[in-house]
């Protein structure tokens, strides 16, 4: 049946002028490439075949030159192995499609289900052939996806929001010890001035300002619930809090919150790398005695900045201001006490 429906949408279409070049056009697009060319009695074939539109090789030719006109970049191959036309040049190349794709596929905060829809879109930007090619590199890792399929629409709506100047309000959820998302504080209404998106750490954040706390905060979107666009317009403190999401990035560990301090660090040179990979190469960087520099950060003072530093090791060290690096001592005792030999368990 669906295919008779099919046959019949074809046949009321024959006879629409420059159906059989749109046919043309998408037969190439969908069949051909640097690899796979097809010849004028090929294309001529498949359009009497599949399409019901009777054309000579001389069509084919005067077709090829309109959608050469039209800017497609069909090739001609005259080698007799694979002699023929083909579509070259595409608004994405393989290469670019093969990162995209496994950038969708690793991505935490993308569901399984609309990883595979996204990445089958994805395949439709290329020939069969190649699509065949980015599906075979297609493995769903076994590691953790968000479930939230309103993730998408969420993302929207904030862009929207923003966009428009407008607050929004959501309920915030979090994951219990049963594995359960359910919202905190009991549904409580969170009513925030959205100040832009970030991807950090393989998560999506809504950076916010909270008129009621009174500084700005970070809320992962797919733990965002039943979220609403007010008429409302974002406040003044939130456009006078407005950040340049690189620079967040690179103070902000994790994106948590947090007292935002100039720190000075004695690094050794194995860790300069370490250090440029995590601030970027426009911080202050000094060589000091032999084997070690100096680096200056602004970093936002959290235990996960203290947890960072204590991955790196003793290569890093915090020099200055002395309220951080006493902070970072507290942190390693009350760490160390979870092991203390008279504590054990």
């Amino acid at each position: 049946m669906a295919k008779e429906r099919r046959q019949a949408v074809m046949d009321t279409r024959v006879g629409i002028p420059g159906a059989k070049t749109l046919y043309l056009m998408q037969i190439l697009l969908q069949r051909t490439d640097e690899r796979h060319a097809l010849n004028a009695t090929d294309l001529c074939g498949i359009l009497d075949r599949e399409y019901g539109v009777h054309v000579t090789r001389q069509t084919i030719y005067t077709e090829i030159a309109k959608l050469q006109d039209y800017g497609l970049d069909i090739n001609k191959v005259e080698d007799s192995k694979l002699a023929g036309y083909y579509v070259g040049v595409r608004d994405f190349e393989l290469p670019e499609l093969k990162l995209l794709v496994d950038a969708v596929q690793a991505s935490r905060f993308i569901t399984e289900k609309k990883s595979r829809q996204l990445i089958d879109k994805l395949t439709g930007l290329c020939s069969e052939d190649q699509a065949k090619e980015l599906k075979a590199q297609v493995i769903m890792y076994q590691r953790p996806k968000t479930e939230n399929e309103t993730i998408y629409y969420n993302v929207d709506e904030l862009h929207t929001a923003i966009f428009q100047n407008r607050q929004v309000t959501y309920q915030y959820a979090e994951w219990t010890v049963q594995k359960k998302l359910v919202p905190r504080h009991e549904g409580t209404l969170y009513e925030v001035s959205p100040l832009s998106l970030l991807w950090d750490d393989e998560n999506y954040y809504l950076v916010a300002y909270d008129e009621k706390a009174g500084k700005i905060k970070h809320y992962r979107v797919d733990k965002i619930q039943h979220m609403t666009l007010l008429e409302k317009e974002r406040s003044a403190q939130a456009r006078a809090h407005e950040v340049e999401p690189v620079a967040l990035a690179k103070k902000t560990f994790g994106m948590f919150g947090g007292q935002d301090e100039r720190v000075r660090l004695r690094c050794r040179n194995g860790m300069a790398g370490v250090v440029i990979d995590r601030f970027g190469t426009d911080i202050w960087m000094h060589p000091e005695d032999e084997g070690y520099f100096a680096a200056e950060v602004t970093v936002t003072v959290s235990p996960q900045f203290y947890g960072w530093l204590t991955a790196v090791g003793e290569g890093i060290e915090i020099v200055a201001p002395e309220g951080t690096r006493r902070g970072y001592r507290e942190y390693l005792r009350n760490v160390l006490s979870k092991y203390d030999a008279d504590g054990e368990r």
